[in-house]
């Protein structure tokens, strides 16, 4: 081959990425931003019975087994429903199927405010739960439909920041809410249930007309941008199809295989830390000092998700730059562990915080390049429902976490007891994550 058609060749590769990359950042413009709004509100009507907590557990009367208990019915919930609504997904398609459950979580939500005692909180967090199930593990399918997998670790963590954003959003916001308590004869958790819970409604009906199921119905790309992503996608299929499919010789056999078995221990151990985070930050910071104001505690508890959004971004995208998965997701889950130990045996509040702001950037780093890595190990039509059994194992520790921590509070009268348990945890599971059956993305186009 001559010169000229090797600096040809060159040319024409370094013009394909180019096309390649604009396509995928212009999915990303119309996407992400969309279903990031999305999932803030998702998120938000999952963890703000934490801020609730702060006076509907002596409104109701309810001790902190029982606080505990309400978060891990939710998850009962929502893990028994997810799989069943990815598959409802993957046949009707994203946007019935993501609007329909914003509209349905966001009046269940907000039907939150009529409890009266522990069993109708039972109830509605149920209720919520069963809602909820099927919007992030069909998300995570969805943009398998739509971001190829050396694209995928930066558009998960451009999609999942929506969890420390709400978190740290909702910290500030949910404290101030409950200033409201009193207006109208509301307590100031109705108050917060009310606001947190309706604009998932009117969301959930802007999805109908935004959001596209597949590339080939997306008016807003031309016939070569989805042309070049059908390939792309293509060839990402092939090359984990190839590897998933060899001992494979049914879905259900695919699914109870002992790589998928591990992807779902990896993630129960990292969602207790999530599920921690999500559930019981306010009550954590302050433990620090109980005398603080729960607008002090609500600025506070957004400080560890600010360093969180910083690490999650930076962090996937140096994973997707490098094309390295398996200890872009191990540091992390290490870091975080570090971060509750840090916790546990510090007696200063700000060695403490910055214990809790390590937890939670550690784990949701982790978390972002985790869902990078099961969809490899799948076949294309297993990949439904993986997904959906990982993330109801996995959420198992979402279900467990609430009830152990409020048992381990209430005996010991701490949350360094449940810092230990959440760092055993995450070490367990790094250690597990060294052996998952991480490939490396292939580079595109």
């Amino acid at each position: 081959m001559t010169r000229c058609h090797i600096a040809n060749a060159a040319t024409s590769t370094a013009a394909a990425e180019d096309r390649y990359q604009h396509v995928c950042k212009k999915i990303s413009k119309r996407l992400i931003g969309f279903l990031f709004v999305c999932f803030v509100l998702s998120f938000l009507d999952r963890i703000n019975i934490g801020f609730a907590g702060l006076t509907m557990m002596g409104d109701l009367g309810l001790t902190g087994t029982q606080f505990g208990l309400a978060s891990t019915f939710f998850y009962i919930a929502y893990i028994a429903c997810g799989i069943p609504s990815n598959i409802v997904l993957a046949r009707i398609g994203a946007r019935r199927w993501i609007g329909s459950l914003m509209i349905a979580w966001g009046l269940a939500s907000t039907c939150t405010l009529f409890a009266t005692d522990a069993t109708s909180l039972y109830l509605l967090r149920m209720l919520v739960g069963v809602t909820e199930a099927g919007f992030l593990p069909g998300v995570l399918l969805y943009l398998t439909f739509w971001f190829p997998s050396a694209y995928r670790a930066r558009a998960n963590a451009l999609f999942m920041i929506a969890m420390p954003f709400t978190a740290g959003f909702s910290s500030a916001l949910s404290g101030l809410i409950l200033g409201l308590d009193g207006i109208w004869g509301l307590k100031g958790w109705q108050w917060l249930f009310l606001l947190e819970g309706l604009p998932s409604v009117v969301m959930g009906c802007v999805v109908f007309s935004y959001l596209d199921d597949r590339p080939q119905q997306a008016k807003w790309l031309d016939s070569e941008e989805q042309a070049l992503l059908h390939h792309a996608l293509s060839a990402d299929r092939a090359s984990g199809s190839a590897a998933a499919t060899q001992d494979a010789r049914s879905v259900w056999r695919e699914l109870a295989s002992p790589r998928i078995l591990l992807f779902c221990l990896v993630y129960f151990c990292l969602v207790n830390t999530l599920a921690m985070i999500a559930v019981w930050t306010p009550l954590i910071v302050k433990s620090f000092n109980s005398v603080s104001s729960n607008q002090s505690i609500g600025l506070l508890a957004a400080i560890p998700q600010v360093c969180t959004i910083i690490l999650m971004i930076v962090w996937g995208l140096h994973s997707d730059r490098t094309r390295e998965r398996r200890w872009h997701l191990v540091l992390p889950m290490l870091m975080a562990a570090i971060g509750w130990i840090l916790t546990a045996v510090s007696s200063y509040p700000a060695m403490q915080l910055l214990g809790v702001c390590m937890a939670a950037s550690g784990s949701y780093s982790a978390m972002s390049i985790f869902w990078t890595t099961p969809d490899q190990a799948l076949s294309f039509n297993a990949r439904a429902v993986g997904i959906a059994v990982i993330n109801a194992v996995g959420n198992i520790g979402s279900a467990v976490n609430p009830l152990v921590i409020g048992w381990l509070k209430d005996l010991t009268l701490s949350f360094s007891s449940g810092f230990a348990y959440a760092a055993t945890l995450m070490i367990l599971g790094a250690l597990l994550a060294l052996r998952l059956p991480i490939s490396t993305p292939e580079h595109q186009p």
